[in-house]
């Protein structure tokens, strides 16, 4: 008999629980309308905007960095950047005009390597820092273009930091090695010895089955020599 009371106690208490649910929607149901409009438009107005808006910029910024490239592989890294004044914008126009698109985030670092090679370091470090990407190949890649921008601005310090990152970014063996070197021989020039050691070291330690540390030994007898 008790067990009956409690089986009809908590259908009255799920009763309850329901009518008041019924209730609190009867006396907000214009409210709720509202908030499930917003949300339709909001979703409607996203989906517009992404296939409609964002897209096609994007179709049209690749168009653009197709003609870029071409005159990036012949070494035109005036054209490449500023454009030709008829069928091709330039890789600084098209991270302008088609912003918050993944080719004007490319054109960024396109425009990062022809601004180095024009000899503008400054500006090319601009664009390298706008780059977005964090992976394996091309992050590493883009660092060392800055340390070699440091480098060439006789910012010795801010160069072998970059380099090490790049070299503790790529985390391989291909890639890692070549960017202590770099980094050894900016420190190396610079006075710096037992930085220079420290990395060649670490070359041999760490790589020691890459092409760079073949030779690693005479650059170690070097920095010892040295210091």
């Amino acid at each position: 008999m008790a067990n009956k009371q409690n089986t009809q106690d908590e259908l009255d208490k799920v009763n309850e629980v329901l009518s008041s649910s019924e209730q609190f929607i009867e006396n907000n149901q214009k409210r709720i309308s509202l908030i499930l409009c917003i949300i339709i438009l909001c979703a409607a107005a996203w989906i517009g905007v992404r296939y409609f808006y964002f897209e096609p910029r994007e179709k049209a910024a690749y168009v653009e960095m197709f003609k870029g490239e071409f005159y990036l592989d012949t070494d035109s890294f005036n054209l490449a950047l500023n454009g030709n004044g008829a069928d091709y914008i330039g890789f600084k126009a098209i991270v302008e005009d088609y912003s918050h698109t993944d080719a004007a985030n490319l054109a960024a670092a396109y425009a990062g390597i022809c601004e180095y090679n024009l000899g503008n370091y400054a500006a090319a470090l601009d664009y390298f820092r706008s780059f977005k990407v964090d992976d394996k190949f091309v992050s590493p890649n883009v660092l060392g273009m800055m340390g070699n921008c440091y480098a060439n601005m006789g910012r010795t310090g801010d160069a072998i930091a970059t380099f090490e990152k790049a070299a503790k970014k790529a985390d391989n063996i291909l890639l890692s090695p070549y960017y202590l070197q770099k980094a050894a021989t900016v420190a190396e020039a610079q006075g710096d010895y037992n930085k220079a050691l420290s990395l060649y070291r670490q070359i041999k330690d760490d790589y020691a089955t890459s092409a760079v540390a073949r030779d690693i030994d005479k650059y170690i007898e070097r920095a010892q020599a040295k210091i």
